[in-house]
Order: structure tokens, then sequence, then C-alpha cells
């Protein structure tokens, strides 16, 4: 069975819902969820996607980022999906949300209202491998760094998200 997205308007409010790969083949706003887990040297651990992936394989993104289900918070969403991909358990703070569209190679559209997330975890987690191909723990100023120097072994949806995640830490001097 095809996972569906929410579809909303750029107020968060719900206005449908839609087969996942159709929203991304047409571009439709949804709602998303991007997780940051972050250890006590405030280190952000990243994934690097599977190899099988439809789009983006084996590139390093957030902890975890999917979509909400129908009656679902942001922090249930993130909670499951981070036991799911990285085998995590932790309390998840839902920080802000903001818009953003990104065109893939493959014709798809992320167009997504994306909640982001935030947890501490301090141990290795416990990799899903049909989700997660590695895992890695890295200062939050080495991304920004790479990614600036090596932005192609990245995601495009991290890229962006993590330039808000680094502005938001910043401007709340977390």
């Amino acid at each position: 069975m095809e996972e569906k997205v929410i579809l909303v308007s750029q107020t968060d409010e719900v206005i449908g819902e839609m087969e996942k790969l159709e929203a991304h083949r047409l571009g439709v706003l949804h709602r998303a969820f991007s997780v940051f887990i972050l250890n006590q040297q405030n280190e952000v651990m990243l994934q690097q996607r599977a190899a099988h992936k439809y789009h983006s394989p084996l590139l390093w993104t957030n902890t975890c980022c999917s979509h909400q289900r129908v009656h679902e918070t942001n922090t249930e969403a993130g909670m499951r999906r981070l036991q799911e991909e990285m085998g995590i358990t932790t309390p998840l703070t839902d920080l802000f949300s903001f818009i953003y569209k990104a065109p893939f190679d493959n014709g798809l559209t992320e167009h997504e209202l994306d909640h982001v997330l935030i947890g501490h975890y301090n141990d290795d987690p416990i990799i899903n491998e049909e989700e997660v191909a590695d895992w890695k723990w890295m200062p939050i100023e080495d991304i920004r760094q790479d990614i600036s120097q090596n932005p192609a072994l990245y995601t495009v949806w991290f890229r962006i998200i993590f330039d808000e995640f680094y502005h938001y830490l910043e401007s709340h001097k977390l």
C-alpha cells in the first residue's frame, strides 16, 4: 500500500491527502518533518541514505525525515520514524516550521511545509539497513563547512533545512 502525504495550505491547514509519489511528481505542498538528534558534544547524528532509495541514494542527510500520517502530531511522527530508521527512542521538541521547494534530477519535487524537530541522544543507533547505509556524528560547524565545500555529498533538502536549523540555533543561542 502506497503511503499518503497530508496536503496543506501555506498556513499548515489540512486540505487533503495524496499518494506520496504523486505529490512529489506534481510538486504539491504537503506536511513533512525533519529530525535533528544532537549528543552531549553538540554534534548532529547524520545518516547516509540507503543505496536503493528512489532519489538521493547514498547522500548524507539529517538524522531522519519523513511525512506525518493523518491524526499524528509532528513529534509522534518524528519519534515513530526515528525508531523505524535509526532504532532510537528519545523525546523530540518541535522547533519551527518553514516551506521549501526543491526539484530533483529525476523529475520529482519536494515541496514541503517542514516541521523541524530536535532531540538528544548519546548512544549509537541501530540502523535499519533498508533505509540507512551509514551514520556518523558531526559537529555543527563542520557540517556547515562541508556543505559549503562538498554540497553534492548531501541531499538537496538537507542543505536547505540545515541552513534554517543553523540560523535558528544561532538566533536562539542554543
